[in-house]
């Protein structure tokens, strides 16, 4: 059966954030809703999935709550439930940087729509990082994007002070999956001194979905975190898959040429370092 996946966050000061986790678990469950809901002090991030009324009527018990009634979602359709359940969890940050002191409800870069990112990042006096984790960035990536090659996002913090200057590199363009990483990131990099920090808003799930594919400049496919593993152009359903070993995500390529191999490329990649 078609479903409607949601994607959404708000960084925002959710003085309630412990009190609505069991009547907002409950109402997943009554309409069949399935995915990962994550609420802290600092916000909500979820990614949600199940029929189009189902869909809806969670969305609107969010909105329900004046913190959230601005909620931003951004949709897309795949042919079948790609979660398998539903989690609606307390955590200490919904994206985890490992510095709670950094409060983009407080202080953030500047969105750019998707119109406005193509010029934004060919403009050579600006440096493009993606701030994905590398695994990611291997699937699909913007041109010239830097690849801070961490494992997590608690090792960009280290990235950027070892190896970025505010007085070398003065316009920072950002993006990520969602919107959510880049836009923390984005006030974690004001608070280090850098002035002008711009952000893709909505993430790269938006971009796909506004950007022309004759007009876009993203090279690849962008992960996803469910089963549909990666999207292409439009948010439609990409070709990777996930081996079952290990988690990593592969193309059909690899998945022929490793079909009798016990470790994937990105295994082999690391045991031979």
């Amino acid at each position: 059966m078609p479903q409607v996946v949601a994607a959404f966050y708000k960084f925002v000061r959710l003085y309630n954030w412990v009190e609505i986790r069991n009547p907002l678990l409950s109402c997943c469950l009554t309409h069949g809703v399935k995915g990962t809901i994550l609420l802290a002090e600092e916000g909500i991030n979820g990614t949600i999935a199940g029929s189009r009324h189902a869909v809806d009527t969670v969305l609107a018990f969010l909105k329900a709550d004046p913190q959230l009634a601005d909620l931003e979602i951004k949709e897309s359709d795949t042919e079948s439930q790609p979660f398998d359940r539903i989690k609606v969890k307390l955590k200490k940050e919904i994206v985890t940087l490992g510095m709670p002191e950094i409060d983009p409800s407080q202080q953030v870069g500047t969105y750019v729509s998707p119109s406005e990112w193509n010029a934004l990042i060919s403009d050579p006096d600006v440096t493009v990082i993606d701030v994905r984790n590398r695994f990611e960035v291997g699937i699909g990536t913007f041109d010239r994007a830097l690849d801070p090659q961490t494992q997590s996002f608690r090792q960009f913090p280290d990235y950027v002070r070892s190896q970025l200057d505010p007085s070398q590199h003065k316009k920072i363009a950002m993006f990520c999956t969602g919107g959510i990483r880049c836009e923390k990131a984005s006030a974690f990099m004001l608070s280090e001194g850098f002035e002008e920090v711009y952000h893709l808003q909505g993430g790269i799930l938006n971009y796909l979905e506004k950007v022309p594919d004759d007009q876009s400049l993203w090279q690849g496919e962008c992960f996803v975190f469910d089963q549909r593993v990666a999207v292409i152009q439009g948010v439609t359903d990409g070709s990777f898959e996930l081996r079952r070993d290990c988690g990593h995500p592969i193309s059909e390529a690899d998945q022929t040429a490793n079909q009798s191999e016990v470790l994937c490329p990105y295994c082999s990649d690391r045991s031979s370092r």
